[in-house]
C-alpha cells in the first residue's frame, strides 16, 4: 500500500480538546492540513476564533466549540454533537490539561508536605476525570461504528519520575496511561484503538510558558534530554498524523514517547 493511502485521513472527523495552543494547536493543524474535518475544542475564546479563522483562510476545514474540559456535562455535549452533526467520528485526542505547578526541585512549594488538596483536586478534575469523560463519549460513538481511534496525551512525567513538575500532574499522567491501556483492552473487540502520546521538553504555554521564560527550567530539562535541546510543537506531528490515521491500524494500548530521549537514560 502506498504512504499516501496509509495515512489518509481526508473527509474523516475529528476532534481535539485544548485545540488552541500548544501541542493541541499542531495536532488540529496536522490532521486539517491533511484533509481532516476538526472540531476544535478549548476555552481560549481569541485563540480558538484566532487559530480556527486562520486555517480556514488555508483552506482548512474546522469548527469550534467553547468549553471548558472540567464541566463534563457540557463536554460530553460537545462531542455527543459533533458526531451527530458529523455523521461520524473517526478520531479523538484527549489533549486539553493544566499544569501542577513546578516540582520540588524547582521549589519548596512543590515538596510533598507543601501540596494543596484542593488544587490537587482541581488538576485530577482536568488532567485525568475530564479524560474519562472525553473517552466514555467518545466510544459511544465509535463502539456504533465499529470503529475508531482515540489518543490520549499523557506525559513522560507519567512514565517516571519527573521532578520538575508538580505531583498532581505526575499522578494523574501516571494515571492516564492505565486508563489508555484499559480502555484499549475493552475497545479492541469493537475495532476501536486507544493510544498515548508521551511527550517531553516541548516548548508550550504549559505553567505559563516556563520553559520559554525560566532559563534555569529550561537548562534543566534540555540536559536531561539526550538530544540537548527542547522540541518545538511542530515536532509532535508526524506522531500524532500516525495514531490519527489508518497506519496505526494495529496499535493500541500503547504509550508513545515523544521525548528526546530523556525517558531512555
Amino acid at each position: 500500500m502506498k504512504m499516501d493511502k496509509i495515512f489518509d485521513i481526508k473527509g474523516n472527523v475529528a476532534l481535539v480538546t485544548g485545540a488552541a495552543s500548544g501541542i493541541g494547536l499542531a495536532i488540529t493543524e496536522v490532521m486539517a492540513e491533511n484533509g481532516a474535518h476538526v472540531v476544535m475544542v478549548d476555552l481560549n475564546a481569541d485563540n480558538l476564533k484566532q487559530h480556527a479563522e486562520r486555517l480556514k483562510k488555508a483552506g482548512a476545514s474546522v469548527e469550534t466549540a467553547l468549553v471548558d474540559v472540567s464541566d463534563f456535562d457540557k463536554l460530553r455535549q460537545v462531542i455527543d454533537d459533533a458526531a451527530t452533526r458529523n455523521k461520524r467520528l473517526d478520531t479523538v485526542f484527549a489533549n486539553a490539561g493544566m499544569s501542577a505547578g513546578p516540582g520540588f526541585i524547582m521549589t519548596p512549594k512543590g515538596e510533598l508536605e507543601a501540596v494543596s488538596i484542593q488544587f490537587w483536586e482541581q488538576v485530577m478534575k482536568v488532567n485525568l476525570t475530564s479524560v474519562l469523560v472525553t473517552l466514555q463519549a467518545a466510544a459511544a460513538h465509535m463502539k456504533r461504528q465499529r470503529n475508531g481511534r482515540i489518543v490520549v496525551t499523557s506525559s513522560s512525567a507519567g512514565l517516571k519520575a519527573e521532578p520538575l513538575v508538580g505531583y498532581g500532574y505526575v499522578s494523574a499522567k501516571a494515571a492516564l496511561c492505565n486508563l489508555v491501556r484499559q480502555a484499549a483492552v475493552e475497545l479492541g473487540p469493537h475495532n476501536v484503538v486507544v493510544n498515548a502520546i508521551c511527550p517531553a521538553a516541548f516548548i508550550t504555554n504549559l505553567a505559563g510558558g516556563i520553559m520559554s521564560r525560566d532559563p534555569v527550567a529550561r537548562d534543566k530539562m534540555e540536559h536531561r534530554t539526550v538530544l540537548n535541546r527542547l522540541a518545538v510543537t511542530d515536532e509532535i506531528k508526524g506522531l500524532a498524523l500516525l495514531l490519527g490515521s489508518p497506519a496505526s491500524s494495529f496499535i493500541t494500548g500503547a504509550m508513545m514517547s515523544i521525548d528526546g530521549g530523556l525517558t531512555a537514560v
